[in-house]
């Protein structure tokens, strides 16, 4: 193996556990630092998930010399401003979803990344498991013939009202949160249906009692070879619900649970000839993620997500708020 990752995480979050630190620890990288806004915290989280220290503030995590890669789970709105830091100060950076706040504040990061000449990545780690492979495979083999209509839903049950998730002056909403891996996985069958999709509507609604921030939203978006998709989100869901069906001229693709395939790994295929069903391994699609992004780290190896596709999918998620009749998220002030 290469030498190990140096990698810092901003923030104490509870995510953090099993998209990063455990994914290092199967994979032989070091989780060097951690900082949060509150001291102890990070020292809990530090002793918790063994940590190698704890640095006094984000700051001095980015300009920590031995931190190469900084790993932001911030809330939304701080993907942004922390995204920014990092790449100035000549860091790696693996972000989580969505990149920032609006697409005028990813193109920022888009130029800072090119201006340091590191690695930027979006954390759509589903695009990484053999679940999501296998949905492209078999829409490529011809077997479910060309592609018609792909649905993709991506809901959960309502967190709490404190949520940062529901925050508008932290980049919340159903969409920033989840209706960016529905949108995205759209975007990602480009290459058979000739070419990117585009919006042609939207809806949604607002959650109560937090004015500008959507609760849910159904976008449609068309294909420039006649395919057409449909991309949903719900954040207050009666359960959970995870699935991208690709619906093809001879048959149909599903993947009950693509967000998570770490939960469950089936790939269903129906045509003519009947059903079956394909397993494709349980293990976690952030291991799977970490390791694509440290092979390019380290040796260079090609990328399917980088600046450019979060700026796409950033202006994407921007013209669904707006046709959905509300704004894009703000930058935080």
């Amino acid at each position: 193996m290469s030498e190990p990752l140096r990698i810092g995480i901003l923030g104490a979050a509870r995510i953090s556990g099993a998209s990063l630190i455990g994914p290092a620890r199967a994979t032989g990288h070091r989780v060097v630092a951690v900082a949060a806004r509150d001291r102890s915290r990070a020292e809990a989280y530090a002793a918790e998930h063994g940590v190698e220290r704890v640095a006094g503030s984000y700051a001095e995590l980015i300009a920590d010399p031995e931190v190469e890669v900084v790993y932001n789970p911030l809330a939304n709105g701080l993907h942004g401003p922390w995204n920014l830091a990092a790449l100035a100060a000549g860091k790696h950076v693996l972000s989580e979803k969505p990149s920032a706040s609006n697409a005028e504040e990813a193109a920022e990061v888009r130029e800072a990344a090119a201006k340091a000449g590191t690695v930027f990545m979006e954390a759509f780690h589903y695009l990484f498991h053999p679940v999501t492979r296998r949905l492209h495979e078999v829409l490529a083999s011809g077997e479910i013939g060309e592609l018609r209509h792909v649905e993709a839903m991506v809901a959960i049950q309502a967190p709490p009202d404190t949520d940062p998730r529901w925050s508008l002056p932290l980049a919340g909403g159903a969409v920033m949160d989840l209706g960016c891996y529905s949108l995205h996985a759209l975007r990602m069958l480009a290459p058979w249906a000739g070419g990117a999709p585009r919006l042609v509507s939207a809806r949604g609604g607002q959650r109560v009692r937090a004015p500008g921030v959507d609760e849910w939203l159904d976008a449609d978006l068309a294909f420039p070879g006649g395919a057409t998709g449909s991309a949903r989100c719900h954040m207050a869901y009666d359960g959970l619900e995870m699935s991208c069906r690709i619906i093809g001229s001879r048959g149909e693709v599903l993947a009950p649970n693509f967000v998570l395939p770490h939960t469950d790994d089936r790939v269903v295929v129906r045509t003519g000839d009947g059903e079956r069903t394909e397993r494709l391994g349980t293990r976690s699609s952030y291991t799977y993620q970490l390791e694509a992004f440290a092979d390019r780290v380290r040796g260079g190896a090609p990328l399917p997500l980088d600046a450019d596709d979060a700026v796409t999918t950033m202006t994407l998620i921007d013209a669904a708020y707006r046709a959905a009749g509300f704004e894009p998220r703000p930058r935080l002030s």
